[in-house]
């Protein structure tokens, strides 16, 4: 089995790329950071990498074989601190990381994934509630949901099949960023653990913490209205 993982320098994505490998997978990790691909290698000389910037079309490198899996997991998140007066060069670099890459891994690599294989997007579930300051991020990782969900019928009937990841707060170093309380917290080890299971099961959607993602989902049934005052409090 062979998998492909972007992102595969640190949190989530280095630990997935290490437990498939372990695992006995092909895995092909991708990252800018040459140094920490050569981290991944030191530890399992088996697996191969990728380094080039997702943002950048003309860096994606063409796959010589197929894949069982593909895996895009990369992204990042700045907040948009003042709504009044928008930050449209920050929203355009998560838009761009967190959702325009994704087309464009697409592009290249979904014909390489084999028959009966799988494409996994890791969005947020952020994307599931309008929250404070994440007009960027959520607005990326609910777009980067609703593309799986269109891609999980559009590919059905080539023999593909399609999961969205949707994990709570994890502990990786781009969650270390927050000045907020995080609830629920979970490391890279549970995430990824998580994620293999979901996808071993042929699962859809994957979303973690299960309270986590219970209470998001019942504040989502809440009127508009009601979760802007919520909301509101929460940037007190």
């Amino acid at each position: 089995m062979r998998v492909l993982i972007t992102g595969a320098t640190s949190g989530i994505g280095e630990r997935l790329a290490l437990r498939y490998a372990k695992q006995g997978y092909s895995v092909i990790a991708c990252g800018r950071n040459q140094n920490k691909l050569d981290s991944l290698c030191n530890r399992f000389p088996a697996i191969e990498t990728l380094s080039f910037d997702l943002t950048h079309y003309g860096e994606y490198p063409s796959l010589e074989t197929e894949i069982d899996l593909l895996i895009l997991n990369a992204g990042d998140c700045e907040y948009i601190d003042d709504a009044l007066h928008f930050d449209a060069k920050k929203f355009e670099r998560i838009i761009n990381i967190n959702l325009i890459a994704i087309g464009y891994a697409l592009e290249k690599w979904l014909h390489r994934i084999k028959r009966g294989g799988r494409v996994v997007l890791v969005s947020s579930s952020a994307g599931l509630l309008p929250l404070p300051r994440a007009e960027a991020y959520g607005a990326s990782k609910a777009a980067l949901t609703y593309l799986a969900q269109t891609l999980s019928i559009q590919l059905k009937p080539h023999g593909l099949c399609v999961s969205v990841v949707l994990p709570g707060f994890v502990d990786t170093p781009l969650t270390k960023k927050n000045t907020f309380d995080m609830p629920m917290l979970i490391s890279t080890e549970e995430a990824a653990s998580e994620i293999i299971h979901g996808i071993e099961k042929g699962k859809f959607e994957i979303s973690f913490p299960r309270r986590f993602i219970f209470i998001m989902k019942v504040l989502k049934l809440l009127p508009l209205s009601a979760w802007q005052k919520l909301a509101t409090r929460m940037t007190l």
